[in-house]
């Protein structure tokens, strides 16, 4: 896996970036002036960046996972952890057949949804999840593989299915070792 190198990333045009970004040279992005990331974050291959996206620190993105941000945006947390093949979506089509729909189609004859996606600290998402826009979840919410999350979502608590449904409490002793972690590297708390 190659990731673009200190020059290459400052071409990129991204709106801002932290130290020790690994993104793949693999990965697509589009709009880069609308894209933050912060520091100690990896996105590996074939990976899609599109749109309004801000990215906190030591988080991973892994392979073909996709970030469609549009004009509303996604925010992500610190320590937040995206298995392959994520979808997350804070603009969508209308699928009812009462609109036309695709991105060559003019916007007057469509009805798009803007909504925006939050993503809190410690989330952590299973391989092929599907968050839909509007969608705000808690810190520490975690996502079991194929999970639909169309709507917002509890803090430390687990969920999986299609669509999500609370399985049970996840524990946040984790936020003890985050503690220890930032004071060993002298960050603050």
């Amino acid at each position: 896996m190659g990731f673009y190198s200190q020059n290459e990333l400052k071409d990129l045009g991204l709106k801002n970036y932290g130290s020790n970004v690994l993104i793949s040279n693999k990965a697509s992005i589009y709009s880069p002036q609308t894209i933050e990331i912060g520091d100690n974050v990896r996105i590996d291959d074939f990976c899609i960046l599109s749109g309004e996206i801000a990215l906190g620190s030591y988080i991973h993105i892994a392979a073909y996972t996709a970030f469609y941000g549009g004009s509303a945006g996604i925010t992500v947390g610190d320590f937040a952890n995206f298995s392959s093949k994520i979808s997350v979506y804070a603009i969508s089509d209308d699928y009812s057949g009462e609109t036309m729909t695709n991105p060559m189609i003019p916007e007057q004859y469509k009805n798009i949804t803007h909504s925006p996606v939050h993503v809190g600290r410690h989330c952590i998402f299973g391989c092929g999840c599907t968050v839909l826009p509007g969608v705000t979840t808690g810190d520490g919410a975690s996502f079991g593989a194929m999970s639909l999350i169309n709507k917002s979502c509890d803090a430390w608590t687990i969920y999986a299915g299609i669509p999500c449904r609370k399985i049970r409490s996840r524990s946040n002793t984790l936020l003890q070792l985050e503690e220890t972690f930032r004071k060993k590297l002298g960050m603050s708390i």
